[in-house]
């Protein structure tokens, strides 16, 4: 694939701020006062399920649909006409006639978007295509139409891609050959934002993250922070009611759930399974069971966005 030799990043904090976007179509709330940065030099995933928001919200920002209420800026408020230069888009699989070749449908699509001398044969090559430049999109895979669709995006050579389900439809391989083909467009200096209903995706491929749900922000900031596995301990006594009150007293001990007849412990990084099994020995309380318990990253995502059942 070409290397981005020509490109110069911005050295800024953020290339995006997002302040207080809101949008309504009629009753329902599609946005709810949602704000975020994107660092620059980021993979920037924006993760919910289906209906949270996520296209509505890319649609903002790329000046297809206008806001109820807030503001965003890109480039440290840049004006949008020269922003817009510098940003490359994905929200749906461009238009490409299936009996024109590679190259022709690229050459096409810079018209469209006023390219004065668009690189073609360089948003081929980044994309792993310049060998079938001249095969009619027919003959394509779906990897391969997605891939020319990203290529479509790169021509102008943007500074930031946005990208709405990139790997939407997509079998295992094609998904793995998107999510290579976006990591090295970042390992070149490209900001990507993208929107994903898929956890695993987001988690490979992101550094950041923003989780909405319904339209509303539930949380933000790098993936590894905001999705972060929890391990617990599980236990459990002949005096399950007798044990739940001695653990309240416990340094460490950020949250007891009961489940079934054994209790899941969230406890801080320091505190080990032998540290909880001393202290309930000290207490009078033997525990008949321990045992480290991992929980799942999905487990995390979905305790996430089922937390607060209004929203």
């Amino acid at each position: 694939m070409a290397k981005l030799s020509l490109l110069k990043i911005i050295p800024l904090d953020s290339v995006l701020k997002v302040q207080g976007i809101s949008k309504a179509y009629g009753t329902i709330q599609a946005l709810s006062d949602v704000s975020f940065s994107v660092p620059a030099g980021c993979v920037f995933g924006i993760l919910g399920p289906n209906g949270s928001g996520k296209t509505t919200l890319l649609g903002i920002l790329l000046h297809v649909l206008q806001s109820d209420s807030g503001n965003y800026s890109w480039f440290n408020e840049m004006p949008s006409d020269q922003a817009r230069q510098q940003i490359g888009s994905l929200l749906e699989t461009p238009n490409f006639y299936h009996y024109l070749s590679a190259w022709d449908n690229l050459k096409i699509a810079a018209r469209i978007k006023r390219l004065i001398n668009p690189d073609i044969d360089f948003a081929l090559k980044t994309l792993g295509l310049y060998d079938r430049r001249n095969s009619t999109f027919q003959t394509f895979s779906l990897g391969m139409k997605q891939r020319l669709a990203l290529a479509s995006a790169l021509l102008g050579k943007p500074k930031i891609l946005v990208l709405d389900e990139p790997t939407n439809g997509l079998d295992p391989n094609g998904i793995a050959e998107i999510r290579d083909l976006i990591e090295s467009l970042h390992q070149q200096g490209i900001t990507v934002i993208m929107a994903s209903h898929l956890l695993d995706e987001v988690e490979k491929v992101c550094t950041h993250v923003a989780v909405l749900k319904k339209g509303n922000l539930l949380l933000s900031g790098k993936v590894d922070e905001v999705l972060r596995s929890t391990d617990q301990i599980e236990i459990s006594a002949r005096d399950l009611n007798a044990l739940s009150a001695v653990l309240k007293h416990a340094k460490g001990i950020l949250q007891i759930e009961q489940v079934g007849d054994r209790l899941l412990l969230q406890c801080s990084e320091q505190t080990k399974p032998q540290d909880v099994n001393e202290y309930c020995a000290q207490n009078g309380i033997f525990l008949s069971h321990i045992t480290w318990k991992k929980k799942s990253l999905e487990r995390k995502f979905m305790e996430l966005i089922n937390e607060n059942q209004t929203n």
